[in-house]
């Protein structure tokens, strides 16, 4: 049985060989594999490119355009929706004309994206609205942009995701910020969901920075209340345009059509506090206080004060009773938010660091204190407080106006001085209607501020409107009663404030026109008050004399030292003119310091007249001397410098304006009274000045002013007839050869002529009223022909090699100029001796031999003669 076995195992063959196949290489395909594989020729069509399709349309980097990008913005990966977001900024960006064509349009398609899941897509497209979409649309229909934003930024704020739902409230920032007007609209559902994400607190310390971020929008939301707004410009630090104290609403609520928000803002009030309180255990807590944790306490404290304004100053004060805004609910939600304040936030007071703290968490401490402080008193509006509560939030202020929370160095006193500001609109009510322990002290203390604030800072600006506002009262309280002793302490108070004000308008110079404007109107006002307050007027009287450094001084040698008032704007030099006229005696010393400021060339002429005319306000009621008065007037047109090189000339500005000045100057002199008395004050002055010589348009200035003073027949005394008979005679030749000289280049003849009428006119009135001058300046014209020594008259003679038949051509004009005056005329027939003497000269010089002329000159004097002759008959 064995044998036939093996038999058979050895007849059956061998169905599959075993191959051996080495390690790594491919296995060949099965025999019985079926080729799937299709091979295939590219098909080419014409026409069919999608840049061909594009020519001519708006495309962003990546060449798509705003319709594909809108497209996928909807698009179910988010990176393709983020990555349409930046195509749609740069496809704006580069084609300002694709967002105006198509704004609405991109707007209404991009809102579904506000409560997208993705934060990154949320994020795109607030800058995608923030930096490009929002300030394009500035112009346009703002009514429908936020129209069609609103609704889906209402939906993303009840989302279930609580990023989703901050995020939504950035979007409101945004769109407040961008069209605030459009807040009255969505005032209601913004505090509605402003509440609604306050009282879900649960993600308060996972995220700190998402609640600062909310409630810095319900600020802005806050800050756009009617009766906020001023406080928002205060904040803003806009001096220029804000007043720092009197925060009073022109217009009632029910006005506006928001009395329906009163309520919704009373019920954030106890969400505000509870989230307040939350942050609480961080202040006391060793390590200190983070930055987000403080910032979201700031912005929490910050609104309710806000709202707190809202309450004080957002009622119709117009109402007769509670019930007309909501009855007897509203004056119970009234007490319920007031003992809320008392109970939980007032009651924290003041909040105490740690120990150990570092100086930056003290003032972060400093900084929270000053905001419950500032509720308080606005608190205080509208309820009473129990008076241990006020005692220390007094304590408080007394010590914040003394700079007790004052660090040493520089950076600490500004820091003290940007909290304490936010508390100086309350010092006019606690000194004028407070507790009268607490006015002395406050008194002092605010006395005490006002004098450390750095010059043109803001704190050193709310200060003065704080003076400003306390004026009335303390004029009121001083009116009735000055022995008692608070009014002495008031009085003392405004001494102190008033002899500061001159130092401080020094200290800011011109750096600070702002503030410097706010002292001048602050000046002006307590003058204003002086005059009606006499226990007020010595105070402001003595401020003229540390106002003199603000004008100008005259040092040691004649130097003039000029202060900020030439460089200060024309609005506060006005102011500071206007001051001026309310003292009581304006002394020689100011004047001067004025007188000053006038002969400076920097000086507007406007300002000049001006000047001229408050002086002669203040002279008209009695605040000024005739003394003084009148030597202020001499002093100007005795020292008015022109143009150098342009005396004379009536087309210079100078000369126009010392023309004009000294017509101002006769025509108020003429109004002082008694000609006669005020020409025996000033005749001695002006006449002593004419032989000095000084410049033709000063001496005609001098002259005009006598002759309006003097009468026909003149008053002059004979020693001053005598000093001008001597003097005249240079000071008309000088006339005629300034306007004739450069006569071809400053007009024509008949304007040469009416300009040397003008400077010789005030001597032909002279000598219609003196005959006996007029004879005395005949003598001096035949005897200054004869002195073969004669000096040349001026400098400018001195330039000329000819100076003898310049002198006689000078005379020769005199004289027919004389001769053409219908009254001087007849006078000249009393003194034709004089004259034929005269002509007599003018030939004997013509003919003399011992005098070398030139033949020129010799036929220029014959033609004079020959001009002269005539008058003999």
């Amino acid at each position: 049985m064995t044998h036939s076995k093996a038999n058979s195992k050895k007849q059956r063959g061998i169905d599959f060989k075993k191959i051996r196949r080495k390690v790594g290489r491919k296995l060949p395909p099965p025999k019985n594999t079926t080729d799937t594989e299709i091979r295939s020729k590219a098909i080419v069509l014409p026409e069919q490119s999608l840049a061909a399709e594009k020519a001519g349309l708006a495309v962003n980097k990546k060449g798509l355009t705003l319709k594909e990008l809108l497209q996928q913005t909807s698009h179910h990966n988010a990176k393709v929706r983020r990555d349409a977001l930046m195509g749609i900024k740069d496809l704006f960006i580069r084609y300002p004309e694709e967002q105006r064509l198509h704004k609405y349009a991109a707007v209404e398609k991009l809102r579904e994206r506000i409560g997208d899941d993705d934060k990154v897509v949320r994020k795109s497209l607030y800058d995608l609205f923030k930096v490009v979409i929002l300030p394009g649309c500035k112009e346009d229909n703002q009514e429908l942009i936020i129209s069609l934003l609103m609704p889906y930024v209402f939906n993303a704020m009840t989302h279930l995701a609580v990023d989703v739902r901050i995020m939504a409230f950035d979007f409101v920032d945004l769109i407040l910020e961008f069209y605030p007007p459009s807040f009255s609209s969505y005032a209601e559902k913004i505090f509605h969901n402003y509440e609604d994400i306050l009282r879900k607190n649960q993600f308060y310390l996972q995220d700190k920075g998402k609640l600062k971020d909310a409630l810095a929008g319900l600020v802005r939301c806050l800050s756009l209340l009617p009766w906020n707004k001023r406080e928002t410009d205060f904040d803003n630090k806009d001096i220029g345009k804000t007043v720092l104290h009197a925060f009073r609403v022109d217009g009632s609520v029910s006005s506006n059509g928001l009395s329906y928000n009163i309520k919704k803002l009373k019920d954030l009030v106890p969400v505000l506090i509870n989230s307040f309180l939350e942050f609480i255990p961080l202040v006391h807590a060793t390590e200190g206080l983070e930055g987000k944790s403080f910032g979201c306490m700031v912005f929490i404290l910050r609104s309710i004060d806000l709202i707190v304004r809202s309450i004080a100053y957002g009622t119709d004060k117009d109402s007769e009773s509670p019930s007309s805004q909501g009855g007897t609910d509203v004056a119970e939600q009234d007490v319920t938010i007031s003992s809320v304040l008392l109970k939980k936030l007032f009651s924290l007071f003041p909040l105490n660091p740690a120990e150990h703290l570092s100086e930056r968490d003290c003032d972060r401490l400093l900084d929270l204190n000053i905001a419950i402080a500032k509720i308080f008193f606005e608190f205080n509006e509208w309820s009473c407080p129990p008076p241990n509560l006020l005692e220390t939030f007094l304590e408080f202020f007394e010590g914040a106006l003394l700079g007790k929370f004052c660090r040493a160095a520089w950076s600490g006193k500004a820091a003290w001085e940007e909290h304490l500001v936010q508390l100086l609109s309350f010092i006019p009510k606690y000194i004028s209607r407070g507790p009268s322990y607490w006015k002395s002290r406050l008194l002092q203390a605010f006395t005490h501020s006002f004098k450390e604030s750095m010059p043109g800072s803001l704190l050193n600006m709310a200060c003065l409107s704080a003076i400003e506002e306390m004026l009335t009262p303390i004029q009121s309280i001083l009116s009735m009663e000055t022995s008692n002793p608070e009014n002495l302490e008031l009085q003392d108070a405004l001494l102190a404030w008033i002899r500061y004000l001159p130092i401080l308008l020094i200290q800011l110079g011109d750096k600070h026109p702002a503030c410097s404007q706010v002292v001048l109107c602050l000046q002006l006002r307590i003058g204003q008050c002086a005059l009606l307050n006499p226990s007020v007027i010595c105070m402001y009287d003595n401020m003229q004399y540390s106002l003199q450094d603000f004008y100008c001084t005259c040092q040691e040698g004649g130097q003039i030292c000029y202060g900020p008032f030439l460089r200060l704007p024309r609005e506060s030099q006005e102011l500071s003119l206007c001051s001026l006229y309310y003292f009581s005696h304006l002394d020689l010393p100011i004047l001067k310091s004025l007188a000053c400021c006038c002969l400076s060339a920097d000086l507007d002429p406007y300002l000049l007249f001006r000047i001229i005319e408050i002086l002669h306000s203040a002279y008209r009621d009695g605040h000024i001397i005739n003394a003084d008065f009148l030597s202020v007037f001499i002093t100007l047109v005795l020292h008015f410098k022109v143009s150098p090189g342009s005396a004379g000339f009536k087309d210079d500005p100078r000369c126009l304006t010392l023309k004009s000045l000294t017509t101002v100057l006769c025509s108020y002199m003429a109004q002082m009274g008694d000609n006669s008395l005020v020409l025996q004050m000033i005749e001695k002055v002006i006449v002593d000045q004419i032989p000095q010589k000084p410049s033709l348009d000063n001496s005609c200035s001098l002259l005009r002013i006598l002759v309006t003073v003097d009468s026909n027949p003149t008053r002059l005394s004979e020693q001053s007839i005598i000093t001008l008979g001597h003097h005249l005679l240079d000071y008309m030749m000088d006339a005629l050869l300034c306007v004739s000289e450069d006569g071809d280049e400053h007009g024509t003849p008949s304007i040469r002529s009416s300009t040397k009428h003008y400077y010789l006119l005030p001597c032909f009135f002279l000598f219609d009223r003196c005959h006996r001058l007029m004879n005395l300046v005949l003598k001096r014209m035949g005897s200054s022909i004869t002195e073969s020594s004669l000096l040349p008259v001026s400098d400018k003679c001195t330039q000329h090699t000819r100076g003898r038949v310049i002198r006689v051509n000078a005379v020769t004009s005199v004289l027919l100029l004389m001769h053409k005056d219908d009254k001087l005329q007849q006078i000249m027939y009393l003194f034709k001796e004089d004259i034929d003497n005269i002509i007599q000269q003018v030939l004997s010089l013509q003919s003399s031999g011992r005098i070398n002329m030139t033949i020129e000159e010799r036929h220029e004097i014959q033609c004079a003669f020959e001009r002269l002759n005539f008058l003999s008959g």
